[in-house]
């Protein structure tokens, strides 16, 4: 018979390797794109010759800087990015708030309107918003893009979940202590809940720098367009199709800084997840 030490050490190299195995999978693909995107654009992908070609080069990442102005999508996804951020950690902070702490007529029906958002599909919305931003006269701007996004129905129960976790005999020493609301909010309802905005903040900023559907419905001119959408033009450069070493530079190029987002932040970027209670 096998023993509960020894089954369960073999339960836990089991869940390593199928652990290991997963990771690979998923990795394989970002992998097999930084091997293309080296292949010189002489040797076309054929069967059985899929990965490294006679010669490693450079040059399929210098032509895609040629083809695409990546400097220019690259300031437009940053300021999207940023302004999206910066306004939904503004606005699900102080709505988290107002439904953790304050108390107000329709407060749980209000709080069910902005929870059933998460089940409407963004592809929904699309012909609304755009309307609405047609109206406002921001078509093809950075903040056409940004603009839908300044709230988010996902943020705000997340901060409300965090808030709530709060002491009340902490809330209730503030208030004793003569504390306004926002001073009650600076000082005893964030300082525990940085973990969870840090998990948002991580989360949003993945989203929002993948995002393509809407951007590619609002902007029409590479002044407003962002990474995603400077991928769409390496897709149609052959006669027959993509060509795969110059797409695989370019999406290395556009996914890049994630990537090293994450290796570097990557203890911070697991703890925070930890600490906030996402899965």
């Amino acid at each position: 018979m096998i023993s509960a030490k020894l089954r369960k050490r073999l339960t836990a190299v089991f869940l390593n390797l199928l652990t290991a195995v997963l990771a690979l999978g998923w990795a394989s693909i970002i992998i097999w794109a930084i091997v293309v995107s080296f292949r010189p654009s002489s040797e076309p992908l054929g069967r059985g010759d899929v990965w490294f070609g006679h010669t490693l080069t450079f040059a399929n990442y210098l032509k895609a800087w040629s083809l695409a102005p990546f400097g220019i999508y690259y300031r437009n996804t940053i300021i999207i990015v940023g302004m999206i951020l910066i306004a939904q950690l503004i606005t699900i902070t102080l709505a988290g708030f107002a439904f953790a702490h304050q108390e107000f007529w329709g407060k749980k029906g209000i709080f069910f309107f902005i929870l059933l958002q998460l089940m409407i599909p963004a592809a929904a919305l699309l012909v609304p918003n755009f309307t609405t931003i047609r109206k406002l006269g921001l078509f093809d701007t950075t903040l056409a893009v940004a603009l839908p996004y300044f709230g988010s129905a996902f943020g705000t129960f997340l901060m409300r979940q965090a808030f709530l976790e709060v002491p009340r005999d902490l809330v209730d020493a503030g208030i004793m202590d003569g504390c306004s609301w926002w001073q009650l909010l600076w000082h005893i309802y964030l300082p525990p809940s940085v973990p969870t905005l840090v998990a948002f903040a991580l989360s949003s900023i993945t989203w929002h720098w993948n995002e393509f559907l809407w951007p590619l419905v609002v902007t029409l001119s590479n002044r407003s367009r962002p990474l995603t959408i400077g991928l769409v033009r390496f897709t149609q450069l052959g006669e027959i199709g993509a060509r795969w070493p110059l797409l695989a530079a370019a999406t290395i190029t556009v996914i890049a800084p994630l990537f090293l987002l994450f290796l570097v932040f990557q203890r911070q970027f697991i703890r925070s997840f930890l600490h906030s209670g996402l899965k």
